[in-house]
């Protein structure tokens, strides 16, 4: 027992969804150990496994528990391991992801008892069901008999407002990936994993938030993230990268963790695409004090106007075990975001009609870039950092990159994903910014066939590899999760360029919209749809064998659209209805 104060602050009814059992997966197949299978795995896990053994597969890797229909006498009990991956001697293996996490049931004795867990969750596809048999097989041990076993994916309950699907069967499936990994991940806070840490790492809110607000309602669910953010907010204006704050990182090595200007990024970032999204701007008005405090904080950080401290290009990718970053300079990505976070504050201070801040934080903006440019950029090479694709994404996303030297910069950046056979570099933060600066320079070829392939690294290979949800790494058999969405950043891509949605930065709130959509590589039809808070906006497009294309556009009551096809210069004006336009 340990001793507790009483909670404290002011109590506020519940922000967003609650959490709830959104669906049922029924028993994909089973598989009785052997008694060698049995004897081994009890070495393997650390844990006697009861030679009654089944492993049941349930099909869908996903954030939940299990619920068991079950017949027998009283006192007798039934135990249920559960894990995403398995064993060499197929048992449940919980090594890389928190053991031991294990649910009993003891009968009552009482008919068909029906039973699940309400106080835990834990990730997972596998169930190894002991101590009982599956209805219709030999009970000679008189065992209780499991007439139903089922998972239960529970996920926070914030309406999801999309559909893709496209003739690329791999982006097709990726978008399917991640959108179980968002799910999984969406719980009370957006968590890492939903089995080792359950932590809410911030990065990703930001760094996949087109994704998410493609996907689904945050109406509710964001501002409870940001109000999460502002309580773990420490007096000197630090945010940490985890917000709850429910676990405190100390130690040799653990500064990094601790903070990173990429987690915190999310403070001032999340509120402007809920305004781009929703065109309701309280977020940023009510928080511009804590946006503000933030900002001047990593301004004490600052050395020469730049900071140099954090996890950088968290996972990036090479022939190494992915960690921290190894292609790109910490310090190059974490100035990049205090530039970037400089730039919000400063629209920010507009917004809200302070014009001293707005003066202050864009003059402060533009040192820190020329500071940029002195240590980062090589004029001769007109390469960022070690000219890795985020060390020349970043600055190119962010309009940092010195006049005239744009066009040397971007051929730079594609010169090195073709070096690496049109594959990327990038991690957890360069993805986003790596694929947003391809589609913004008329790249989505290149992007397309980055992409839609089944080598790694690509979401590809982790459909050949049979994963059900966006895993770790990208070759799965190095990561410690097969359920993260923090690699979920081509998801924007998919709905922004391939559908062609997209909000007007000139008019806040999807009431006006622009849609163009890319047709690129074989792709022979793409369809697409995400909810706004006028309705549904659904595009199709098809290309025939003659290479002219059909779009088909439904916009909502009340809305407009400026609509670009490929090879339009000026945009086709329309209105609320269905509209079929063939070019």
């Amino acid at each position: 027992v340990v001793e507790q104060r009483a909670p404290k602050g002011r109590l506020t009814s519940q922000l967003a969804p609650p959490v709830k059992i959104m669906e049922h997966f029924g028993v994909r197949s089973s598989h009785k150990l052997t008694a060698e299978e049995v004897e081994k795995a009890s070495v393997s896990t650390k844990r006697v496994v009861d030679p009654s053994a089944i492993m049941l597969d349930m099909g869908q890797n996903l954030a939940g528990f299990p619920e068991i229909s079950v017949k027998g006498r009283a006192g007798q009990k039934v135990t249920m391991v559960v894990a995403e991956s398995m064993t060499a001697e197929n048992a449940a293996n919980q090594k890389q992801t928190g053991r031991q996490h294990i649910y009993t049931y003891t009968l009552k004795g009482d008919g068909v008892e029906t039973w699940h867990p309400r106080f835990s969750y834990y990730g997972f596809r596998y169930i190894q069901l002991e101590g009982a048999v599956l209805a219709g097989e030999p009970n000679p041990d008189k065992l209780p008999v499991v007439e139903d076993m089922r998972s239960c994916f529970i996920y926070n309950s914030a309406p999801e407002v999309s559909e893709f699907d496209c003739s690329s069967p791999v982006l097709t499936a990726a978008h399917r990936l991640i959108r179980n990994a968002e799910r999984s991940n969406m719980q009370s806070v957006f968590t890492d994993c939903p089995h080792r840490e359950k932590l809410g790492w911030l990065e990703q809110v930001h760094l996949n938030g087109p994704s998410l607000l493609f996907n689904y309602d945050l109406t509710a669910y964001l501002p409870k993230v940001i109000h999460d953010i502002s309580d773990s907010q420490r007096a000197d204006g630090m945010v940490p990268s985890i917000a709850p704050q429910y676990i405190i990182f100390q130690g040799p090595g653990m500064d990094a963790f601790a903070e990173s200007p990429e987690w915190g990024a999310t403070l001032l970032v999340a509120p402007w695409m809920y305004y781009e999204t929703y065109g309701d701007d309280s977020l940023i008005r009510d928080y511009y004090p804590q946006m503000k405090a933030y900002v001047d904080y990593l301004g004490t950080r600052a050395d020469g106007n730049l900071i140099d401290f954090g996890l950088g290009d968290w996972y990036d990718y090479g022939d190494f075990r992915a960690g921290f970053s190894r292609n790109t300079p910490v310090g190059l990505v974490a100035s990049a975001h205090y530039y970037m976070d400089l730039g919000y504050i400063a629209k920010a201070a507009r917004l809200v009609g302070n014009d001293a801040d707005a003066v202050k934080y864009s003059r402060l903006a533009g040192e820190v870039r020329e500071a940029f440019n002195r240590k980062y950029f090589n004029a001769s090479t007109c390469d960022y950092g070690t000219g890795s694709q985020t060390s020349n994404a970043l600055p190119l996303f962010l309009d940092m990159v010195p006049e005239g030297t744009r066009d040397a910069v971007l051929a730079n950046l594609i010169g090195d994903i073709r070096e690496h056979g049109d594959r990327l570099t990038t991690g957890d933060v360069g993805n986003r910014y790596l694929f947003r600066t391809l589609a913004d320079n008329g790249l989505d070829s290149l992007m397309y066939r980055m992409h839609n392939h089944y080598e790694a690294p690509g979401y590809g290979f982790q459909l050949k590899f049979g994963a059900t949800t966006l895993t770790e790494q990208w070759d799965p058999r190095q990561g410690s999760s097969w359920n993260h969405f923090m690699m979920g950043q081509i998801d924007e891509w998919l709905f922004r360029s391939l559908v062609g949605i997209q909000s007007d930065p000139e008019r806040p709130g999807m009431q006006h919209m622009i849609i163009r959509p890319s047709v690129v590589g074989d792709l022979s039809h793409v369809r697409g749809k995400t909810r706004t808070l006028y309705g549904d906006v659904t595009v199709e497009w098809s290309r025939a064998s003659d290479g002219k294309i059909t779009c088909e556009v439904a916009i909502p009551a009340n809305t407009t659209a400026d609509l670009y096809l490929p090879g339009d210069i000026s945009p086709r004006k329309i209105s609320s209805g269905h509209h079929i336009i063939k070019n």
